[in-house]
């Protein structure tokens, strides 16, 4: 492993091995690396919407307080590296390669038992910890969770609070089919005496959580009863809200994303900051978390990349994150022309988010990219009676950026995916 494209190589090499739920490749990896997940101070993040946003509050308030923050997030927007970041900032080329010589021989020995070898994610998780732990320590890491959270990788950290955002039906295929089996498996991650926040809305999904809590004698903190943010209004950049908690009570806070759904993912990250700074002793000031959700950024959550035309990228890549999506564009956008452009991925309830995004849009535009679950042509011929098919959308962006629109919003959205292919276009042609 001489160099850093040989080690990217390497960890995409592990992704043939596919999605292999379950704790005992980790753990035989957490062993042979000297256990590294006990020296973290980490915060768990679960939920099936909102876990990016969320981390993207605590981390710029953490750091107005003074913490260097580690990050552990996917998928990657921009490049790789970024999914272990230090405020902010992805670690360096070097250090991935250097990551990958450590634990590459591992994941070789691990093959030959009869656990056999550890997936992509399980890889990049390792590698996140053991760095966390001995190669740049950090006062305290955020790890979002990658899928479910029972038998997710990250889930041999013994974290300091679990945070879990949302709950929806999402990855049926691996969490079940109801929303009391999904919320199942994203309570995993409730640790023994080990406090948890929870943004769950629904009745049935709230209290599988609620009862895991308990069971494990672990506090919890539900939106609605323990804290909530209240919406005020929409602002040219972000939303301001009211949050009233069993901690504290502010008024006329203000987001830096953009979005309805953002004061439910900020209130979320603002228990969580109020339960460390009264727990763990985190000196976190009002003006800190002032400052610290305003700065917050987060790419491709209704971020807006041009301003003539406006055009807004949104991963909102399953049923719930498109639903949120619909919500925040009619309440922002009500007045405008609104042109969407959709690209999703096989495995997702394409028809359900179709439809709902009609609700907000008065032209569905329906596309593919290169992406080997990408939803093609013949895939979405069932919509192509109703939606135009763009066959090149960065023809159609450099359209659109080229002429005239007046009171007209164009959306791009979808799969994470999608919306990464598109960032990169749009800064190569700026």
């Amino acid at each position: 492993m001489e160099n850093y494209q040989e080690a990217i190589e390497w960890i995409h090499s592990r992704l043939k091995i596919g999605i292999k739920p379950g704790l005992s490749r980790m753990e035989w990896l957490m062993e042979k690396l000297g256990h590294p997940e006990r020296r973290l101070r980490a915060v768990h993040i679960g939920g099936t919407n909102g876990k990016g946003s969320t981390v993207a509050y605590m981390r710029a308030v953490l750091q107005e307080a003074g913490y260097e923050t580690g990050t552990f997030t996917s998928p990657y927007i921009e490049q790789f590296n970024e999914r272990i970041s230090i405020n902010g900032r992805p670690i360096s080329d070097e250090e991935i390669t250097q990551l990958v010589k450590i634990v590459k021989p591992l994941a070789e020995e691990l093959e030959a038992t009869e656990l056999g070898g550890p997936s992509e994610f399980e890889v990049i998780t390792a590698m996140a910890i053991y760095y966390f732990a001995h190669v740049h320590p950090v006062d305290v890491v955020l790890f979002e969770v990658g899928l479910g959270g029972r038998l997710d990788s990250t889930n041999v950290i013994h974290p300091l609070l679990s945070i879990i955002t949302t709950i929806g039906m999402d990855h049926m295929q691996y969490l079940g089919e109801t929303l009391e089996e999904i919320a199942h498996e994203k309570a995993g991650i409730i640790k023994n005496g080990v406090a948890v926040i929870s943004g769950v809305k629904q009745p049935q999904a709230r209290a599988v959580i609620l009862e895991k809590a308990k069971q494990v004698q672990a506090s919890a903190y539900q939106a609605g009863e323990h804290f909530e943010g209240i919406w005020q209004q929409s602002l040219p950049a972000g939303e301001s809200f009211d949050f009233t908690s069993v901690f504290s009570n502010m008024k006329d806070l203000r987001t830096g994303l953009n979005g309805l759904h953002q004061i439910e993912n900020a209130s979320v990250a603002l228990m969580g900051l109020h339960y460390l700074r009264k727990f763990f002793a985190f000196l976190i000031e009002e003006s800190h978390i002032r400052a610290g959700l305003q700065a917050a950024y987060w790419p491709g959550r209704m971020e807006q990349i041009s301003d003539h035309p406006v055009v807004l990228l949104d991963g909102a890549h399953n049923e719930e994150g498109m639903r949120a999506l619909v919500q925040s564009l009619q309440a922002r956008y009500g007045n405008y022309r609104i042109t969407a452009l959709f690209a999703g991925l096989t495995d997702k309830p394409l028809d359900q988010m179709i439809s709902l995004l009609n609700e907000a849009a008065d032209s569905v535009l329906l596309t593919s990219f290169d992406f080997p679950r990408a939803a093609g042509r013949e895939d979405l011929l069932p919509f192509l009676e109703k939606h135009q098919w763009v066959e090149q959308w960065p023809q159609w962006l450099d359209d659109i950026a080229a002429a005239e629109h007046r009171d007209e919003v164009f959306v791009i959205t979808g799969s994470l995916y999608f919306i990464s292919e598109v960032r990169k276009y749009a800064a190569a042609q700026s």
